[in-house]
């Protein structure tokens, strides 16, 4: 039985063939023929079943059959916000891996600590894209710009303010080493985090946040959390984050 391909369509509904480069794969690599049967994702929690109707060396127009919506895993949004790594294999690494496990959201942040300040989004979109095909996702993670950590905190409280205030829904936290006599207790993000609430993790560099940083967050209603007593590199912290928020939502 031949295998049935995934294709990242955002427009699959309304659209008639497959964009530039997928339509590349499709035809180039695949050598996808009229008839040859594919599976077409939106990103937005659609798939649709869809035959190839014509193709060419660069274009590949397709007839869709079915509509597929998917149920979601997960019903909260689970978003992580971290510090890139100074290797930017590690955080593309973290990325897919991320994706595989399935969260909703993405944000690179700018720490005082930050040993990369600048970051391309469009490598970072690819690696989502790529990711969210090969382990089947109906939904594609939203990857947001680097922004400053103080800036990002502080909009966050106030979006969190206007979307939900009787009472708040969303939960913030932001793990770090630091000892309790440094700043106070923390529990383990684990025993924090309840099902069905929208989550907000953040994470930060290679040195950890600043201990001022992580007193603007507590301020701005962030919980301080722990991800156990291993010590863990930047992209396995912000992985576990992620697996943690997934597995306590399925």
């Amino acid at each position: 039985m031949k295998e049935v391909r995934f294709f990242y369509v955002p427009d699959a509904a309304t659209a008639a063939e497959l964009p530039e480069e997928e339509a590349q794969h499709a035809c180039r690599v695949l050598r996808m023929e009229p008839g040859d049967d594919m599976m077409l994702m939106d990103g937005e929690g659609v798939f649709y079943r869809a035959v190839v109707s014509e193709a060419t060396k660069k274009r590949c127009l397709y007839r869709i059959e079915e509509a597929l919506p998917q149920q979601r895993q997960w019903t909260p949004r689970l978003h992580l916000a971290m510090a890139p790594t100074k290797n930017m294999d590690r955080t593309e690494w973290f990325a897919e891996k991320a994706t595989e496990i399935g969260f909703d959201e993405l944000t690179f942040l700018k720490c005082k600590f930050s040993e990369r300040t600048v970051i391309k989004n469009e490598r970072i979109e690819k690696i989502l894209v790529s990711a969210m095909k090969q382990s089947h996702k109906a939904w594609k993670p939203v990857l947001n710009e680097m922004t400053d950590f103080k800036a990002f905190v502080a909009e966050m409280a106030k979006e969190e303010s206007e979307m939900f205030p009787h009472p708040a829904k969303m939960k913030k936290f932001i793990c770090h080493c630091y000892e309790e006599e440094t700043l106070g207790e923390k529990i383990p993000l684990k025993d924090a985090l309840k099902a069905g609430e929208d989550a907000l993790v953040l994470v930060g560099p290679e040195g950890d946040f600043s201990v001022e940083e992580v007193r603007l967050a507590e301020s701005l209603g962030f919980q301080s959390v722990s991800l156990g007593e291993s010590r863990l590199r930047t992209e396995t912290a912000a992985l576990v984050a992620v697996h943690i928020m997934n597995l306590i939502n399925q």
